[in-house]
């Protein structure tokens, strides 16, 4: 279910002052652009109510697109540890079924979206920068390769492969819904429902 995000470079750590920098800068650009639309947020605006100068978001991000892309890989990095560790936590306590780990891992990366439903509204409404879309679309295939292989799946058999990804598009299809939610008991509800329709499509046939 999870995916490792290698490091594109060799850059040093960021000091502390710059972590706080960019995490002003995220939490500004997250509300501007859940309020507005990534087309329609503004630079000046963002920059505003991180309280950052605009000079220093182009030094950090190199505009709009780069923050969109920035929360976008945290989403991911923050999903991605979220299941590996719920993974871990199964197999540790002997877990081993395939399905099990599978509807287990479904049901962190769910819990997830719950957690990061500000971020997952902004994607349900598709409003991303040029280039956005293939972006996620590579991210997607990843995603489906991995959880063939968590399942077990020989991804050599177009059926296997056609199963793998009907279940995927579930997981990501009730996760853009929970951001529409009222509260936390709507939102486990659709999680426990997901989840017994992952258990029962996951059953291999015959």
């Amino acid at each position: 279910m999870s995916g490792i995000v290698e490091s594109a470079g060799t850059e040093e750590a960021p000091s502390a002052q710059n972590r706080t920098v960019r995490s002003a800068l995220l939490d500004a650009a997250l509300e501007v652009f859940t309020e507005r639309g990534y087309a329609d947020a503004g630079l000046a605006e963002i920059a505003a109510r991180s309280g950052i100068p605009v000079g220093s978001l182009f030094q950090h991000y190199g505009g709009k697109r780069g923050l969109y892309l920035a929360l976008w890989e945290e989403f991911r990095e923050a999903q991605e540890r979220r299941t590996a560790a719920t993974l871990t936590a199964e197999r540790g306590r002997g877990v081993v079924d395939p399905i099990a780990l599978f509807v287990a891992g479904a049901r962190a990366y769910l819990e997830g979206a719950w957690d990061n439903r500000r971020f997952g509204r902004l994607l349900v409404e598709d409003d991303g920068p040029t280039g956005f879309d293939a972006l996620r679309r590579q991210w997607d295939r990843a995603w489906v390769r991995r959880n063939a292989r968590l399942l077990e799946v020989d991804e050599q058999r177009r059926a296997g492969r056609v199963r793998v990804r009907v279940l995927t598009t579930v997981i990501g299809g009730a996760a853009r819904e929970l951001g529409d939610c009222g509260d936390e008991t709507e939102a486990l509800e659709i999680v426990d429902e997901v989840c017994g329709i992952l258990i029962h499509l996951s059953a291999p046939p015959g």
